[in-house]
């Protein structure tokens, strides 16, 4: 039996959830993926994938292997490309995770562009606004925003935008402007709970800090709903300057306050621990930092 073939098989049943839909990657008949799982099994004389009408759930014998055959085959494909040289090509699967909102906004306009410079490449593009385990998820990077609190993650900061209090000029015609951060505290915020000072806006202006406890009839769970809300004139709302670049750009949303300042919002690319940065990984960071670099000359 082929090792590292075996374990590509098992890989790419675990990531389609199917022999059938592995197969058709694969490009081989769905018996002979079947073969190959048996086979696998029988060499380890452990069960790893659990079959039944519902489909295939991987074992906890199983999601070990899966983790480990799937880093097994990242550094082989890596030793093939340091031998081959700049001339290699990237090819295979990459899965990605980023927040929904940036995403949408900054990163997937601009994936015709990657596609076409990596053409053997394929994206799995996971969007949540939650904080999720790489590891688990079997994510190859990740697109974070904020402060990295887990100090034992592989990253690298790509930049970072000012956070501004916006909100439409609809809103501050009927709410007034205000003139200093303590008067937010009698205008309607839009609440991203998400966030880690929700419910508190810490400005400074030269020496002087102020913190003020911020509150509205609004509190959302994703950067999506906020701008809706922000658009629909419901309130106002501390966010990065990237969530609503255009809108600050035509005037439809208007930032107050600008000579006070918030901290700044910072973008980061994160590897799963333990495991070796691919060259698809790191492509895929050069271009998202390029990408950001040229939003910020334009």
């Amino acid at each position: 039996m082929d090792r590292l073939a075996a374990m590509e098989t098992f890989v790419c049943v675990v990531e389609s959830g199917s022999f059938s839909a592995a197969a058709r990657l694969l490009n081989v008949g769905q018996p002979a993926v079947s073969k190959s799982i048996a086979l696998l099994e029988e060499r380890l004389a452990v069960r790893l994938l659990l079959r039944s009408t519902r489909g295939l759930t991987p074992t906890e014998a199983g999601l070990a292997f899966y983790e480990r055959a799937k880093r097994a085959i990242e550094e082989a494909d890596e030793a093939e490309l340091a031998a081959r040289g700049a001339g290699a090509k990237l090819a295979g699967r990459l899965r990605v995770c980023a927040a929904v909102t940036f995403a949408r906004l900054h990163i997937v306009p601009a994936m015709g562009r990657f596609l076409d410079r990596y053409p053997e490449l394929s994206l799995d593009v996971v969007l949540d606004d939650r904080t999720v385990d790489l590891l688990e998820e079997g994510i190859d990077v990740a697109l974070r925003m904020g402060t990295l609190d887990d100090s034992s993650m592989t990253a690298r900061k790509l930049g970072q935008a000012r956070r501004l209090v916006v909100g439409t000029p609809a809103y501050f015609e009927r709410a007034g402007v205000p003139a200093a951060p303590a008067e937010l505290s009698s205008h309607q915020a839009i609440v991203y709970s998400q966030h880690a000072e929700a419910g508190t806006w810490a400005f400074r202006r030269d020496s002087a800090e102020v913190s003020v406890a911020v509150s509205g009839r609004m509190r959302v769970s994703a950067a999506e709903g906020v701008r809706a809300a922000v658009l629909a004139d419901l309130g106002v709302t501390a966010v990065s300057e990237w969530m609503f670049a255009d809108e600050l750009r035509s005037g439809k949303v208007r930032a107050v306050l600008e000579e006070w300042s918030l901290p700044p919002v910072e973008l980061w690319a994160v590897f799963p621990a333990g495991r070796m940065v691919s060259a698809k990984a790191r492509a895929f960071v050069s271009f998202v930092e390029e990408t950001m670099d040229s939003k910020r000359e334009s």
